[in-house]
């Protein structure tokens, strides 16, 4: 119901507005940028996805650009995940995902959209993952476990190609915190979130691969170009990573090749051209 529903409204919306590319799955053309998405007109901050495996570091990359007045930072939402109205998804999803995945997923959607509209006066907006990680790596991880019914990912997808043609998700550059799964499994146990403590080895080298896919290799759409980071290293080591980076995120104007979704790579990763 909620998948025709959905189908039936992107339909109506699309008759009034002209045709738009579809979002779909196996498609990397991202659907074009048009003035009748709800949400396209007036400025936008320059607007980057921080994306990365469980414990790859990107609340510590965010703490890292506290010290930038003009920067908007948004978190993930994990307490509204711990508590909606009282009930905690996130660790529902982790203790029961063959019942949970689907509407802690739909919870995700809601909350991240949120985050995607909400509107700042600061010129930079820095933003922990995106709908665009959920998508193409955690429902599709949910998938593949068997966790998520072909049904319910079918319902989800058509919610996710609805908001992508019909509302503005501003997106002008993907920071990629790279790691090693056996590192954030590390990390993991170290910080001992009471949700995590069922989370398996093999569960994190599922979404690195996931986000090895998708962010390097191209196979499902990247709506920004690429900057990778080096997050394997530690906490004393990765802040000269991150100061190296600023110039990406706070000089935009720099960034070019837009759109080609050009691939960059941090500067201690850098071949001896630069780009």
């Amino acid at each position: 119901m909620w998948a025709r529903t959905s189908r039936l409204i992107a339909r109506s919306f699309s008759s009034t507005v002209g045709n738009v590319n579809r979002f779909g799955q196996g498609d990397i053309t991202m659907p074009p940028i048009a003035n009748e998405k709800l949400g396209a007109g007036g400025k936008k901050p320059f607007t980057v996805f921080v994306e990365g495996n469980i414990g790859s570091g990107k609340t510590t990359f965010l703490d890292h650009f506290q010290q930038f007045d003009d920067v908007c930072l948004l978190t993930e939402p994990v307490e509204k995940w711990r508590n909606c109205g009282g009930v905690n998804l996130l660790d529902l999803m982790y203790k029961e995902a063959y019942r949970w995945a689907m509407p802690f997923q739909t919870y995700v959607t809601l909350t991240m959209l949120d985050m995607h509209t909400s509107k700042t006066d600061k010129p930079v907006k820095l933003m922990e993952r995106s709908l665009f990680s959920a998508r193409n790596c955690f429902v599709e991880s949910m998938l593949a476990s068997g966790s998520l019914h072909r049904g319910m990912y079918n319902v989800l997808q058509e919610w996710y190609e609805f908001i992508c043609c019909n509302i503005h998700i501003q997106a002008d550059l993907i920071v990629y915190l790279q790691t090693s799964p056996e590192v954030v499994y590390d990390r993991m146990q170290k910080r001992a979130r009471s949700e995590e403590s069922c989370v398996p080895l093999e569960y994190l080298k599922e979404l690195h691969e996931l986000h090895e896919n998708w962010l390097i290799h191209g196979t499902a759409p990247r709506p920004a170009p690429v900057l990778v980071l080096n997050a394997d290293l530690d906490l004393n080591t990765i802040s000269a990573e991150y100061k190296r980076s600023e110039t990406s995120i706070l000089k935009p104007i720099l960034i070019d090749n837009t759109q080609h979704h050009a691939i960059l790579t941090s500067p201690s990763k850098r071949a001896k051209t630069d780009f």
